[in-house]
């Protein structure tokens, strides 16, 4: 497992390649929860949860359950933000002390072009005019739009759409129009493309 910092130290970043062997360190509450899942989904499932039991024990907590709200975002203990994301063979987490970060968010993709068909889907009208057609058909904006919605979301406890979201990659930030909200956000990109989204403060 690689564990990263970011954003001056406050938020730490997990990322593991996923094995079999990672559904059965899943808590039976865990299991649960995931109901008569597959094995992949549980296999996803249990290696970021892993990540993220690392990464907690880094700022002193026990190992733990982590389940989720009906939204499906992770429940974290008390005092702390995270996220959970993963691809078909990488998961990854991101946590930090809710008195350093009021709201975070991870995804990850691999570093290969989107499918046909989805950049009007996922770029707003001003995006398809700020970025060229190379970007555009990469997964950048996907992945900066799903961490800003995992950082939404258990805030606000609502859903947001790709359109509700416009990115600013040079400016580093993410905003959300119908809530007048701004994220910093910014890439890692690899084999995969990480994105993370973040908020210090509360709007």
């Amino acid at each position: 497992m690689k564990i990263i910092t970011f954003a001056q130290h406050n938020i730490l970043i997990g990322l593991r390649t996923i094995v079999p062997a990672d559904e059965d360190t899943l808590f039976p509450s865990e299991a649960a929860v995931l109901g008569r899942a597959v094995a992949k989904v549980r296999r996803q499932s249990g290696s970021a949860r892993i990540i993220a039991r690392a990464l907690l024990s880094k700022l002193g907590f026990p190992a733990m359950p982590i389940l989720k709200t009906p939204l499906g975002a992770p429940i974290w203990p008390d005092g702390i933000v995270g996220s959970l994301a993963h691809h078909d063979t990488v998961a990854a987490a991101a946590v930090a002390a809710k008195n350093n970060i009021a709201a975070l968010g991870i995804d990850i993709e691999p570093n290969e072009p989107l499918p046909d068909g989805l950049i009007e889907l996922i770029a707003t009208p001003r995006e398809q005019s700020m970025y060229d057609l190379r970007l555009l058909r990469r997964r950048e904006l996907f992945v900066l739009k799903e961490a800003v919605y995992k950082a939404y979301s258990p805030m606000r406890h609502e859903m947001l759409e790709f359109q509700d979201v416009e990115i600013d990659i040079g400016a580093r930030s993410g905003y959300v129009k119908k809530a007048g909200c701004t994220f910093s956000v910014d890439l890692l990109s690899s084999q995969n493309v990480l994105g993370v989204a973040y908020l210090e403060h509360v709007p």
